[in-house]
């Protein structure tokens, strides 16, 4: 049946940065702990100020006063002095002086709305009649200029995710649930390369690495795989910068505009993740969360494991940490999981390079897909038999159509990226499996004690969520999230659900250490 209706989300789609970016800026400017804001906003749960704001229970102005006196209570039993200038208000008048609406996404509901579509928006919103209502009039106003309906929850007296707020969408959009086009996760607001910074951190002589960067506060970094870029964590930088987090997401040695050496040795884990810590050092970052996919989850689970004291936290999206095994060689191992048979095609020099470069379009988007029914080509990837057939790509169209998950722009980006650096750096991280073995054989006995999350995806055809099992036992500090309708690409297949585990995960670690007065020489 064809799909007729439209339904968008304001918060963090159509506007942005999301109110949890000004409170994280009230607290640094006002020297207060990380989440001390948040902590009253919530307390209480479904009775919180918040949710009964957003019913419209109580309206803005009460919202604020029942922060402060909140804020007052919960400082006095934590032992905080708020500052004589603090106010709750500030946050909120900081939003809607820095908010922004998405212009595009904007652009794009007229479009579907003169091609026929019904377009409506859902918000959490509150009843404003607080000193800078006329932003909140403002902003409706222009909503509902452009779209057929505005649904706000405290006037329908229901918030997101109650089921009733979504039933009044279908009934007043007259549809039914197949004819809604709509996201089961909104599509958090991405990045592009022409909004974050870019740097470049030279590591020694014809080695730097290229990074984009984005926010303030404790930092984050964050590591692709193959065969990817740092912007395969566009969904991810604006949220974690709007959480109050300073993210920097590299593009890991080998890709794009960080240098690719000849040299196998260099792609070695030992040699990435010594220069990880150059790259650390040269930033003046004395320690890290690191959050890390298929390659990158490898990178992070090393330097938790070589690096412990450079790492706060450590993630990783569908890469599972196993200690080395001394009585199997690794090579042999790994001949016996036939899954892993690419990883042998990727071993001649220039074999893969040849079949990959070729239409690095066609490569890409064969390759990066989501699992869903509606992205899917004609016959799975099947990464089994890839030598006797003669190739990974061996079988697909020659022009497949575009990946849902890497449209137009960024599929533009990636293949630039690719036209630069080529294939063989990528492919040398897969080169180097017996200098791996002997130097995770040095630390085979060890445990990763930091805090550690790991996500597992339900549907990755090569890392699947056994490989994750007894983990517990080497990481004792380990927490488990899982996607189970999630293929290989995480971050841009369910970057919205992505999202939840990581701040929810980022908000309950321990608070930052204070960093050490160590005496000048």
């Amino acid at each position: 049946m064809a799909r007729r209706a439209v339904l968008f989300d304001l918060g963090g789609v159509l506007f942005g940065p999301g109110l949890q970016h000004f409170l994280g800026s009230c607290e640094r400017d006002c020297a207060l702990p990380r989440n001390f804001l948040q902590k009253v906003l919530l307390a209480g749960g479904s009775d919180s100020p918040y949710s009964r704001a957003m019913r419209g229970q109580i309206t803005l102005s009460q919202l604020f006063s029942e922060m402060e006196e909140g804020c007052r209570q919960h400082a006095s039993t934590s032992g905080i002095v708020l500052p004589p200038t603090f106010s709750v208000s500030r946050a909120f008048e900081e939003m809607a002086a820095k908010g922004t609406v998405n212009a595009p996404l904007l652009q794009a509901a007229r479009v579907l709305r003169r091609n026929g579509f019904k377009t409506g928006v859902l918000t959490n919103n509150w009843v404003d009649d607080s000193a800078g209502r006329l932003f909140t009039a403002t902003l409706m106003n222009l909503l509902r200029r452009h779209f057929d309906l505005v649904i706000e929850s405290c006037q329908l007296r229901a918030q997101k995710p109650d089921p009733e707020i979504y039933t009044y969408a279908l009934d007043a959009l007259q549809a039914k649930p197949q004819e809604l086009l709509t996201q089961e996760e909104p599509l958090p607001t991405a990045c592009d390369p022409s909004n974050v910074t870019h740097g470049y951190v030279p590591i020694r002589p014809g080695v730097q690495l290229h990074f984009v960067e984005m926010g303030h506060g404790p930092v984050v970094c964050l590591c692709h795989g193959f065969p990817e870029s740092w912007l395969s964590w566009r969904y991810q930088i604006p949220a974690l910068a709007d959480a109050g987090f300073r993210v920097i997401a590299l593009e890991m040695k080998g890709y794009g505009e960080s240098t690719a050496p000849p040299d196998l040795e260099e792609y070695s884990q030992e040699r990435i993740c010594k220069d990880l810590a150059v790259f650390l050092d040269k930033l003046g970052i004395p320690q890290t969360v690191l959050v890390g996919h298929d390659w990158g989850g490898a990178v992070v689970w090393n330097m938790a494991l070589f690096y412990p004291e450079r790492v706060r936290a450590v993630a990783s999206l569908n890469t599972p940490y196993r200690p080395a095994d001394p009585s199997v060689d690794i090579v042999e191992k790994m001949k016996s999981y036939p899954t892993f048979d690419y990883q042998f095609y990727f071993q001649e020099p220039g074999v893969a390079e040849a079949e990959l470069e070729k239409d690095i379009g066609r490569t890409l988007k064969v390759l990066i897909r989501s699992t869903r029914r509606e992205d899917r080509l004609p016959f799975a990837l099947n990464f089994h038999g890839v030598r006797e057939r003669g190739g990974l790509l061996v079988g697909f169209p020659e022009n497949p159509p575009a990946s849902q998950i890497l449209p137009g722009p960024e599929l533009q980006y990636y293949i630039q990226r690719f036209e630069k650096s080529g294939f063989s750096g990528p492919l040398n991280w897969y080169r180097n499996m017996r200098p791996n073995w002997r130097w995770a054989l040095s630390a085979k006995d060890r445990k990763i004690m930091v805090p550690a999350l790991m996500v597992t995806a339900g549907k990755d055809a090569v890392l699947h969520p056994s490989m994750s099992k007894g983990m517990e036992e080497w990481i004792p500090r380990l927490r488990r999230e899982h996607l189970e309708e999630c293929g290989h690409w995480t971050q841009m297949e369910r970057p919205a659900a992505l999202n939840r585990i990581l701040l929810e995960w980022l908000e309950g670690l321990p608070p930052d250490t204070p960093l050490p007065k160590i005496s000048r020489l």
